[in-house]
């Protein structure tokens, strides 16, 4: 989980965390670029901005040794991923794993390679208990 010190990142924090975690340390150029092409047009001067906001607020961390700033995320993909589920959960559904789960499959019409996944991974977790 993160640390409660690390702050919540924004949809647009989001968006450029996921190109970062997809693609590794990269150039504010980079980002903007698959930002343009993957979500929304985005000016470069307002993903620099953007990124060096993150970076005063913890987000992510710059390497300043080469002419061309790198930008990394501080933390891992999962962790960040797995706090905000941690608190989706508990505001819109008390905590209820179960509810968030039926909720999803009844309003998405899972694949049945998608059902049988789930019901591998939670055949899993019953023998881990």
């Amino acid at each position: 989980m993160k640390e409660k010190n690390t702050p919540e990142p924004t949809k647009a924090e989001l968006e450029i965390l996921q190109v970062l975690w997809q693609h590794g340390p990269s150039t504010v150029r980079f980002v903007n670029d698959t930002l343009n092409e993957q979500k929304r047009t985005v000016q470069y001067t307002s993903t620099l901005k953007q990124m060096q906001i993150m970076v005063e607020k913890g987000l992510l961390a710059r390497d300043e040794s080469s002419m061309k700033h790198v930008y990394r995320p501080i933390e891992e993909e999962q962790k960040t991923k797995a706090a905000l589920l941690e608190r989706f959960v508990d505001s819109m559904y008390n905590g209820s794993a179960s509810s968030l789960l039926i909720q999803l499959l009844g309003n998405k019409k899972a694949s049945k390679r998608e059902i049988d996944t789930i019901k591998e991974f939670i055949n899993r977790l019953d023998k881990e208990i």
